[in-house]
């Protein structure tokens, strides 16, 4: 009886053992497996972080329509919004000021301060025509300030003139009128700009690729050299299809050539309706 009793005990005693080193391994198990969900939450989150401070970084340019804060003005048709996107006034045209490749134009200096007067630091409503940006990467918008269209307005005070670029013509007979009334009135550049405006002539809306018209100064030279609505360089002589509705504006890299051979050493290329 007492050898059974020992027996008993000692059967026990290494169950009591057993049970005991199981659990403490459930625990440990369970503490591991507790610090790993703790880690994995916390990389989620961090994850989750790392996205959402992407996002807040990540400039969307506005829509049209969207009401935009004004946070620098370039210069007399250029303005900077708020998350650094450059905005292109469309359908006008300023004089130079900040271009490398240009001396500052006259009054150039006088249509900035009228554009900054206008309108920097101010909420502006952007309108979009049909093209979205230029070859820049310039924003293109008609620029509204409550009812008061900016781009009209600066030719209107004759800070700008008319410049049409197909197929965002949406206003441009607005724009066009507002220069004749300008220039007929002698308004800011028709008057301090007289020698440079003189050969000025209006610019016709229209579908088709249209710019100011700028006399080359040597007769024989008839090639016109057009850079299109997308910045391609294409020449065409007399006897194309557009040769007749194609204008050229010197001041904005267009050129007149005497030789094909000239247009094309310049990189331009033949117009497709040309025999």
């Amino acid at each position: 009886m007492l050898i059974q009793n020992k027996i008993l005990y000692i059967i026990g005693g290494g169950a009591i053992l057993v049970i005991g080193i199981f659990i403490g391994l459930s625990f440990g198990n369970g503490k591991d497996n507790q610090q790993q969900e703790q880690a994995t939450a916390i990389s989620f989150v961090d994850e989750i972080a790392s996205t959402t401070a992407d996002a807040t970084n990540t400039i969307v340019a506005p829509q049209s329509g969207e009401l935009v804060k004004v946070t620098r003005v370039i210069d007399g048709d250029t303005i900077e919004i708020e998350g650094g996107e450059h905005v292109r006034y469309i359908g006008i045209d300023t004089p130079e000021t900040v271009d490398p490749r240009k001396p500052v134009q006259c009054f150039g200096i006088e249509a900035s301060k009228k554009n900054k007067e206008l309108v920097e630091g101010k909420v502006v409503r952007l309108e979009k025509d049909i093209t979205d940006r230029d070859k820049y990467n310039r924003l293109l918008r008609y620029i509204w300030l409550g009812d008061t269209l900016i781009n009209q307005e600066l030719v209107a005070e004759g800070y700008a003139k008319s410049y049409s670029y197909p197929p965002d013509v949406k206003y441009q007979d607005k724009f066009v009128a507002a220069e004749k009334k300008a220039r007929e009135d002698k308004l800011g550049l028709w008057t301090a700009c007289a020698s440079d405006t003189t050969s000025a002539t209006t610019i016709i809306p229209s579908t088709t690729n249209t710019t100011i018209q700028t006399p080359t100064s040597n007769p024989s030279c008839t090639i016109k050299g057009n850079i299109s609505a997308t910045g391609e360089k294409i020449y065409h002589m007399q006897g194309c299809g557009s040769y007749a509705k194609t204008t050229i504006d010197t001041s904005h890299g267009e050129k007149w050539f005497c030789t094909e051979a000239e247009a094309q050493s310049a990189g331009w290329r033949k117009a497709l309706n040309c025999p």
